[in-house]
């Protein structure tokens, strides 16, 4: 298949690209590929070091209240089909996939006007504002909530989860815990709050430190760079079973030998916690479209694979709130279940099918 990829702004846009995109070079599926982006978005830099031919349109997203800004995205908007267009005819895909963010407006919009099989996929369970529009145009929708479906045509909808989830399946615990001075066969615990850090989180991390330190479990608490100096600072000693690190360069990595994850409730993030079975106290993001965020850690709470706490209600009880959990043996293996009965581990070859589909239906 010659396939364009567009998807931008955010990790959670573009990760699951280049997981699907792995997969069809595993299956010997890919004979070209080309990814489109933003000169501004994180996937100038993300794309193309992972050896991905790039290019560009320039486009802005909408401004959710009447603003003269938008004027100005309409008008990069149709500056972006003309490149878009040029772009298609250059290249001839066979199927054009959005994984969301306002750049692939654009390239999705006039691929369906050219008569070019598409393809969107939608990792949360709000659907985005740029999905919401392409889906009248597109011949296929990829999901992985069910809350989503409703947003979209039915005919078109098949759900596939992430494909994030197929790249972090088959890990195996392998003893990267010893990298941070961590007993890889004791239970631990992990705080993260994201790349970025989440401050909210990191400081009822830092409440909890004294009762964590106290417990029978070990604990690597994730600050993210911007923050760690000012963490440090806060706990000038620590238990010898807590570590403190800025940051972890491949998080999947040590994920086959954590117990209990704290942190945000991001569609990427879901999807590793199911795909590999780890419990979770999901602490959503308030600053998010749609309150996307905690929609999504709603459906691991009903299915018993996660406790949900908002970020207002994270008091001096939290510490130990998770430190009972981490030594209740019977109820962290049932939340592992539940968490493992919503993984989708063939996740990208789903996708794949529904890619082949679109092809095929065209």
């Amino acid at each position: 298949m010659r396939v364009i990829v567009s998807g931008g702004g955010t990790g959670g846009h573009i990760y699951p690209a280049l997981a699907l995109l792995e997969q069809l070079k595993k299956r010997d599926l890919l004979d070209d590929v080309l990814y489109i982006g933003t000169k501004r978005g994180l996937e100038r830099r993300i794309v193309p070091k992972a050896g991905i031919p790039f290019d560009t349109i320039e486009l802005q997203g909408f401004k959710r209240s009447l603003s003269l800004d938008n004027i100005k995205t309409v008008s990069r908007f149709l500056g972006g089909l003309s490149k878009a267009k040029h772009i298609l005819k250059t290249f001839k895909p066979d199927v054009v996939v959005g994984t969301g963010g306002y750049v692939s407006a654009a390239i999705l919009f006039e691929a369906a006007r050219l008569h070019i099989p598409t393809v969107i996929h939608e990792q949360n369970s709000v659907a985005g504002v740029t999905n919401k529009f392409l889906c009248h145009f597109v011949d296929k929708i990829g999901t992985v909530f069910p809350e989503v479906e409703a947003a979209f045509p039915a005919k078109k909808v098949q759900r596939v989860g992430n494909p994030r989830a197929q790249q972090v399946a088959n890990l195996l615990p392998n003893d990267r815990l010893a990298d941070f001075g961590l007993d890889p066969k004791r239970r631990t615990l992990l705080i993260f709050g994201g790349s970025r850090g989440a401050p909210m989180i990191n400081q009822a991390a830092v409440n909890a430190i004294p009762v964590f330190g106290q417990s029978n479990f070990q604990t690597l608490f994730v600050t993210g760079r911007r923050h760690f100096d000012t963490i440090q600072k806060q706990l000038p000693s620590l238990p010898d079973n807590v570590k403190v690190v800025p940051y972890v360069d491949d998080m999947p990595a040590i994920l086959p030998d954590i117990a209990l994850v704290i942190g945000r409730s991001g569609a990427t993030s879901i999807a590793e916690l199911t795909a590999l079975g780890i419990p979770s106290v999901l602490i959503p993001s308030p600053n998010v479209t749609g309150n996307h965020q905690f929609i999504n850690a709603q459906s691991l709470k009903k299915a018993g694979a996660a406790l949900v706490v908002p970020e207002p209600q994270l008091d001096d009880h939290f510490g130990q709130m998770v430190a009972d959990l981490m030594q209740d043996d019977v109820r962290l293996l049932d939340m592992t279940r539940a968490a493992k009965s919503l993984g989708v581990p063939d996740a990208s070859d789903r996708l794949i099918q529904l890619m082949q589909q679109a092809i095929k239906e065209h």
